[in-house]
């Protein structure tokens, strides 16, 4: 192999490692990003429970002064 052929190949071979560690990188933010929609996600809908608890138990309340009336 000649010698610029063996530059050229480290060149491309340094331009690939460079791409893969930037794809690592990459990877890495997409999977915390990931994580920090799921654990919103999770989140909102406990907060719909509860939100739904509550309309459900006002509902209740109403049906049951209704009644009263």
């Amino acid at each position: 192999m000649e010698d610029a052929d063996l530059q050229a190949l480290t060149a491309k071979l340094e331009l690939l490692i460079q791409r893969v560690e930037r794809l690592k990188a990459q990877n890495r933010l997409l999977l915390e990003s990931e994580q920090a929609w799921r654990e919103e996600r999770a989140h909102l809908i406990e907060k719909n429970e509860i939100a739904r608890h509550k309309v459900e138990s006002m509902i209740s309340r109403l049906k049951a002064l209704e009644q009263d009336s």
